[in-house]
């Protein structure tokens, strides 16, 4: 039975599936020297990249991390307030820092608020020095982002500019992350392009034919047959001449 099995094997078409090596094989970066130089064969990719402070990929991982727990939280029990990110923007803040304050307001025969007049804890900003600026009033939509300009602010400390954030950065850098901004600072050194002695000679033949008329040498099909334009061989025949 086993042996007719393997001659229809052998009579198949179908080739087996082999799995190639390569991803068995030890990754050995060489596209940067500091990264080769500091590269852990043991560690993989992901491994690697994260103690040097690299990204493996730019887009968040699919799987096969572990969400590090919550300091200061007893086993079985999560505390609420962690679960929710600092800087979500949808998140519900606590009611505690919510602001009470008082406000003048006008009402119709309804009792229904249709503007608010003044409010005691937001001076209006006056840069013009306008004296009708205190009997102005804006809209209920204005006065709520002004409510929570203020709120923000009492939340959020003011924003230093690039330089407080350049300064957090390169706090939170590592060594290996500062030397490659370092080398990226650095351009590489201009490479002088060489001109090889088959296009010097050709140069030559469209030089003896034709004389400094570049127009003439692109327009020429059997000395010019890769068709190229008057301003490259310009370029060609000033390199040469500088040469």
């Amino acid at each position: 039975m086993g042996r007719e099995l393997q001659k229809k094997k052998r009579r198949s078409k179908r080739q087996p599936v082999r799995q190639p090596n390569k991803t068995k094989k030890i990754l050995n970066p060489r596209g940067n020297n500091i990264i080769a130089q500091n590269w852990n064969k043991n560690e993989t990719l992901a491994q690697n990249y994260r103690r040097l402070g690299l990204l493996a990929r730019l887009k968040a991982p699919a799987g096969g991390t572990e969400k590090k727990l919550a300091t200061g939280t007893s086993a079985g029990t999560v505390n609420p307030t962690l679960a929710i990110s600092k800087h979500d923007p949808f998140a519900i803040s606590n009611l505690d820092k919510a602001i009470i304050s008082e406000a003048k307001v006008e009402r119709d025969a309804d009792g229904k608020i249709i503007r608010i007049l003044s409010r005691s804890h937001i001076e209006k900003a006056n840069p013009l020095n306008d004296p009708l600026r205190a009997l102005d009033s804006d809209s209920e939509a204005e006065d709520a982002d002004a409510d929570a300009d203020a709120g923000a602010g009492a939340e959020y400390p003011a924003w230093g500019g690039l330089a407080e954030r350049e300064a957090a950065e390169d706090a939170n850098t590592t060594d290996i992350v500062r030397s490659l901004i370092e080398e990226s600072h650095n351009p590489a050194p201009k490479m002088k392009r060489y001109q090889s002695e088959a296009e010097r000679e050709w140069l030559q033949r469209l030089v003896d034919r034709h004389g400094d008329d570049t127009g003439a040498m692109a327009r020429d099909l059997k000395l010019n047959p890769m068709q190229q334009t008057a301003r490259d061989i310009g370029k060609r025949l000033k390199k040469m001449q500088e040469a």
